[in-house]
């Protein structure tokens, strides 16, 4: 009984995983463990969300959801509906090939983008991700890198 409960938990209700790179440096790294919070539906500015793509894993924060306007100018400057973006970001954030810009997110979809924006994959390669692709939102990290 105790394992059918703990076997839901950890399929339905959590998901846990690695973090597979460091497109979200630093605030996480390559080979940290992860417990996201399935049933989530609505997610807001600077969610931390595990999604997938092509049969792969990624991690990123929302920046956008359906109905705002995310503009990235060849300068850096990251415009959400008209209003400049600033934060805790280290690294300069360029446009990708992926989007043309102003880039209007549709409904079901959000705009995601990595921390580490010269290394991240994210909405700006893929375009804006269809939530039934994003699979949790990130309550905690786990430091153990490599397990």
């Amino acid at each position: 009984m105790l394992a059918a409960v703990v076997y839901l938990l950890l399929t339905q209700v959590f998901l846990v995983t690695q973090a597979p790179g460091n497109g979200m440096f630093p605030s996480i790294r390559g080979g940290d463990l992860l417990l996201g919070f399935r049933l989530q539906r609505e997610y807001v500015k600077n969610d931390v969300v595990v999604y997938e793509l092509g049969g792969e894993t990624h991690v990123g924060r929302v920046l956008g959801r359906a109905g705002d306007v995310v503009t990235i100018d060849e300068d850096g400057t990251v415009l959400l509906n008209g209003t400049q973006q600033t934060g805790d970001i280290l690294y300069p954030t360029y446009p990708g090939d992926g989007v043309t810009y102003p880039c209007t997110v549709p409904e079901g979809c959000v705009f995601v983008l990595g921390d580490y924006r010269t290394e991240a994959e994210d909405s700006r390669k893929f375009g804006c991700i269809p939530l039934e692709n994003v699979q949790a939102k990130v309550i905690t990290n786990i430091r153990r890198r490599a397990l």
